[in-house]
This record gives structure tokens, C-alpha cells and sequence, in this order.
């Protein structure tokens, strides 16, 4: 059960990340390798917090987070990427030159060694086999809430099928009098959020360091080529099937080097 448990707080976190870049490069047609830096800065807004408020401003960072991660994307959109429209290689530059500007003046910041940040809380829940972190659950029930909520408005919403039609043919989504450009900054806006909501959630499962976002970024653009360009599902399951194999290699990869240390 708790491998289980596992793979499904994993993949709860890689879901958010994946979510946000299927919907900027299905739609945009950008490759955002700046994308990781919303997940770095995620995670350092959770540091700050906790620095200044204790354990529990964990409430306030994953409030924060989303916030400063939208506010960083608009900033991006609209004095970078903006300009760079039709200009796939100049944004491909643009976009990686920017996350190693956000890394390095991180570690200017915060240093290069990783920070500790602190869950909310510390008890864990009896499952079969054992005993697991309440805190990874909490993590799956979040996932799984804005998953849904992404769902409902890409497909139940008019916004969202405007976002959709304008990944399937932006120039008629135009010429019907859908205003692409503001569609854009607000679904690249939205993307920065959710893995700026990632990384909050993952920083006390893990080191917090100015390469934290990286980690996740090939896996991410993996899950998008197996689920879908701009496919809300595709990403789930993508990310499903990533997590899921990743996971176990792990465990089978710790397990076997405990076996030669015996």
C-alpha cells in the first residue's frame, strides 16, 4: 500500500507540473524551459515563509506560491516571450537563458547549499502494511482537487473551450473574435501558478535547492508527448505512467543494493 501511496504522491506532483507546460505549448507552441523556475520558486516562497512565520506559514506559502508563480509568468510573457512570437529558436534561447538567471541569483540569495523547509504537520495514517506520512496524502488530495478543477474548466467552461479551440486552429479562433494573445498570457499565467503550486507541495518531501524545478522538466515535456499536446487527461495519465515507472525502478534499485550490502 505505501508503494502505492507512493507513486501516487509522485505523480500527484509531476501531474501539476506536466498540466501547466501541455497547456502553454499546445497552445503558445512555446517551449518553456523556464517552466522548472516556477517549481524552484514555488518551493524558495515556502522557505521564505517558514523563515519568517514558522512551520505553520505553510498555509500562507501555499496561498503565496500560485500567486507569485502567475506574477512571474505574466512578467515572462509580457517583456519576453511576447516579443518572440513566431520566433521558436529565439524563445527556446530566451526561455533557458532566463532559468539560468532565476537559478543563479537564487543561489546568490539563499546559497548553494539546499534549505530544509517543514510540513504542516507531522502524524501519519494507518494503511495496510504500516503506517504513511499524512502529509503525502494531503499532498494526492490537493493533486487531485485542482486535476479536477483544471478538468471542469478546460472542458465543462466557455473559457476552456476557447482555450481549446484556439490549440486546435488559432488563426479561426481569431478570425470567430477570440482575442488569442490575452488567451495566452492568462493560460501562461495559469501554467507558472500550477507548478509554482508543485513545488510548494513537493519542498517538504524533498531538499529545496536553485535546481530543484529542473528535475521535473524533461519529465514533464515526456508526459506531454505521451498524453497529448494541450490534453488534460493526457497529462494524467502521461504522468501516471511516468511516475508509476520511475517509482518502482527506485524501489527495485534500492532493494537491490540492499541485498549486496548484506
Amino acid at each position: 500500500m505505501a508503494t502505492i501511496l507512493n507513486i501516487l504522491s509522485y505523480v500527484s506532483v509531476l501531474t501539476l507540473v506536466a498540466l501547466g507546460l501541455a497547456i502553454v505549448f499546445g497552445l503558445m507552441d512555446i517551449v518553456n524551459l523556464a517552466h522548472a523556475e516556477w517549481v524552484t520558486m514555488g518551493a524558495y516562497t515556502l522557505a521564505v515563509a517558514q523563515s519568517v512565520g514558522g512551520q505553520h506559514a505553510f498555509w500562507a506559502a501555499l496561498l503565496a506560491a500560485p500567486i507569485v508563480g502567475a506574477g512571474l509568468g505574466w512578467c515572462l510573457e509580457r517583456f519576453v516571450i511576447r516579443l518572440l512570437y513566431a520566433r521558436p529558436l529565439d524563445t527556446l534561447l530566451a526561455t533557458y537563458a532566463v532559468s539560468l538567471i532565476v537559478q543563479k541569483a537564487i543561489e546568490l540569495v539563499f546559497g548553494t547549499q539546499p534549505t530544509l523547509v517543514y510540513a504542516p504537520f507531522n502524524a501519519t495514517v494507518e494503511v495496510p502494511g504500516g503506517s504513511y506520512p499524512a502529509y503525502r496524502m494531503f499532498v494526492i488530495g490537493v493533486a487531485l482537487a485542482v486535476t479536477a478543477g483544471c478538468w471542469v474548466l478546460f472542458t465543462r467552461t466557455r473559457f476552456g473551450t476557447k482555450l481549446r479551440a484556439v490549440i486546435q486552429h488559432p488563426a479561426m479562433a481569431e478570425a470567430v473574435g477570440i482575442n488569442t494573445r490575452r488567451l495566452n498570457r492568462v493560460a501562461f499565467c495559469g501554467g507558472a501558478a500550477l507548478a509554482s503550486l508543485a513545488g510548494v507541495l513537493v519542498a517538504p518531501m524533498v531538499s529545496v535547492e536553485s535546481h530543484l524545478g529542473m528535475s521535473y522538466l524533461a519529465k514533464a515535456f515526456f508526459v506531454i508527448v505521451l498524453g497529448g499536446i494541450g490534453s488534460v487527461a493526457g497529462s494524467i495519465l502521461g504522468s501516471a505512467f511516468v511516475g508509476t515507472i520511475e517509482t518502482l525502478l527506485a524501489i527495485a534499485l534500492i532493494r537491490r543494493s540492499r541485498r549486496r550490502s548484506f
